[in-house]
């Protein structure tokens, strides 16, 4: 399948999806948006699929909305801008709620939306020259809807600071507040993207859908009787089911279980 703004790279197991728009640091458009949704659409949807990683082409990750496209815009009438945006809306969730994992290779300029797509995935890589910011106040606008997600990864408190002072900010600060799992220089981030992919790619395909499932459903639930009855219930399903059953076998038998393949590199 070919997209006018995407290059798409398969591995065993993996799906790369690369924003390709490098003349303007991969700045999202409606194009854009929909081939994302798309490909990571496709990518759910392919068995054969373990992990995908979304990465920028060029100088940058993601420098957030195409000004052209916010200009055509400013003609639409409130329910055709509203359905405009509400297709970044749907992106973001589309990423967030993949059953596959999703890794972010963060590099260079990661701004607006292209936070958004940052917080929307499991995993972020960023290297050292990564840098960040949340601009949308300093054009009058407001982070709406990256905001659950932003929210979900750094926190009420950290969103005020960067929220309402649209500075920009290094990998390092992203590393501290949690929008960025790992940081390297930039020569080692595909290796580093890589030793991620390679427990990811190792793990039963059904427990990582679950296992995400997991942290969705548990996260801000009290802890009552009610979530440990729930979370003993999911552990004993699985215990009992094929996969479980095999991987258990499989480290009494000191071999690999039948999942197992190598893993995919980015």
């Amino acid at each position: 399948m070919s997209y006018q703004t995407l290059q798409i790279q398969l591995s065993p197991g993996l799906a790369i999806i690369w924003m390709n728009r490098p003349e303007l640091r991969n700045a999202m458009n409606d194009t854009m948006i929909a081939e994302l949704t798309e490909a990571f659409e496709v990518a759910i949807e392919d068995d054969e699929i373990r992990a995908i990683v979304l990465a920028g082409t060029g100088a940058a990750f993601c420098a957030g909305a195409d000004l052209n496209w916010m200009k055509a815009a400013r003609g639409m009438s409130p329910q055709a801008a509203f359905e405009d945006s509400r297709k970044l809306a749907t992106l973001l969730r589309t990423i967030h709620d993949s059953p596959k994992p999703v890794i972010a290779r963060v590099h260079g300029p990661a701004f607006a939306g292209g936070i958004g797509l940052i917080a929307a995935c499991d995993i972020a890589v960023g290297s050292l020259d990564a840098e960040f910011c949340i601009s949308e106040v300093k054009l009058g606008l407001i982070p709406s809807i990256i905001s659950p997600y932003v929210l979900a990864r750094i926190g009420p408190a950290q969103a005020r600071r960067w929220f309402l002072t649209a500075q920009v900010f290094g990998a390092g600060e992203a590393w501290r507040i949690g929008l960025l799992n790992e940081v390297c220089p930039g020569e080692q981030l595909d290796d580093t993207v890589n030793m991620l992919l390679g427990g990811i790619i190792q793990a039963a395909p059904n427990a990582l859908r679950e296992a995400k499932r997991l942290i969705l459903d548990v996260t801000g639930q009290p802890i009552d009787e009610a979530l440990a009855d729930e979370t003993t219930r999911r552990i004993t399903e699985l215990r009992s089911s094929p996969e479980g059953q095999e991987g258990i076998a499989a480290f009494f038998e000191k071999r690999k279980p039948a999942w197992q393949s190598n893993p995919g590199s980015a």
